[in-house]
C-alpha cells in the first residue's frame, strides 16, 4: 500500500491557471496532472498510490475560507485526506483553525514562502499554540523553493527554533528541507514530533544523503511523498526503492507512518 503525503489540486476553474503560473514561476517545471482532483485520481491509480494527502496553501488573508471550503470538499473523497490551511496575517486565523477541526479534517499546511512569514517569527506562537490545542498536524514547505529566490523562510535553523514553540506533530517537506541535506542531518534529525516526507526527492538530492538521513532519522519518521503535480509517486518510490532499507522499514515509509499520524 501507498500513501503519498504531499499532493496538490485546485478547483476545476482555477486549476489551469494555476499550474501553468506556478510552473513558469517554478523554471519551466513540467506538471504531471492537470492540477484538478480528477487528473490527480488518475495518476494516482497509475502509480498504484491507494491514497494521497492534498496539501492546500492559503496565499492570502482573505482567501483562507475559500480554500478549506475546497479542501472540506475534497476531504469528502475516501481517498483523498485534505489539509487545510491558514494564512499568518488573517485576524481570524485562529478561528478558521476551529473551523477545520470542526470539518474533521487532520491538519494544516503552511508554506512560508508563498505566505511571506518566517517559521520562528514569535507572531506564529498564537498559531501554534492553537494547532495543538486542536490536535492537528502542521506540514511546513522546508528548504529552498524553485519559485522564489532567497532568503528562504524555513532553513533549518529557523525551523530547529520554532520546534522550541511547537507541541504537536510537524511534517518538514522535502527530506526536512529541499537543498538542505546537510544541515538537515546536522539540525533537525531525531526531534521529537518532527517527520520528514520524501516529495521532491528523486533527481534533486544525492542517494547517498538520502540514506544518511534514513539512518539518521529513522524510517519511523518518514513519510512517502511526491509534490504531485510536480513528481510522480512512481519516482520518489525509486529512491526509497534504491536505499538500504528492509522490507518492514520500507512498508513504515510507504504507509504505516502516516496511518499512525494521521490516525487512519
Amino acid at each position: 500500500m501507498f500513501i503519498d503525503f504531499h499532493t496538490h489540486a485546485f478547483p476545476p476553474k482555477i486549476a489551469a491557471a494555476a499550474i501553468s503560473k506556478l510552473a513558469d514561476a517554478s523554471g519551466g517545471l513540467c506538471p504531471q496532472t492537470d492540477g484538478t482532483v480528477d487528473s490527480l485520481l488518475a495518476e494516482m491509480n497509475a502509480d498504484g498510490v491507494e491514497m494521497a494527502v492534498v496539501q492546500s496553501i492559503a496565499t492570502n488573508p482573505h482567501q483562507q475560507s475559500k480554500v478549506n471550503d475546497y479542501a472540506f470538499e475534497m476531504d469528502k473523497n475516501p481517498r483523498i485526506v485534505a489539509f487545510g490551511s491558514v494564512h499568518p496575517d488573517a485576524p481570524d486565523a485562529l478561528i478558521e483553525l476551529e473551523r477545520i477541526k470542526a470539518a474533521g479534517l487532520k491538519g494544516v499546511k503552511l508554506h512560508p514562502e508563498y505566505q511571506k512569514f518566517f517559521v520562528d517569527d514569535p507572531k506564529m506562537r498564537p498559531i501554534y499554540k492553537k494547532i495543538a490545542e486542536l490536535g492537528l498536524v502542521t506540514l511546513f514547505h522546508a528548504g529552498v523553493d524553485y519559485g522564489f529566490a532567497p532568503p528562504y523562510h524555513c532553513m533549518p535553523d529557523q525551523l530547529l527554533r520554532a520546534m522550541a514553540w511547537i507541541d504537536s506533530p510537524v511534517v518538514a517537506a522535502h527530506w526536512g528541507g529541499l537543498c538542505c541535506g546537510d544541515e538537515v542531518l546536522q539540525k533537525l534529525c531525531g526531534i521529537d514530533n518532527l517527520w520528514f516526507d520524501t516529495a521532491f526527492g528523486h533527481g534533486t538530492m544525492a542517494k547517498s544523503m538520502a540514506q544518511a538521513i534514513v539512518d539518521k532519522q529513522t524510517p519511523d519518521r518518514l513519510l512517502f511523498a511526491s509534490d504531485m503535480p510536480w513528481h510522480r509517486p512512481a519516482w520518489e518510490r525509486r529512491l526509497i526503492e534504491s536505499l538500504d532499507l528492509s522490507e518492514n522499514d520500507k512498508q513504515k515509509i510507504y504507509h504505516q507512518n502516516a496511518e499512525k499520524l494521521l490516525a487512519l
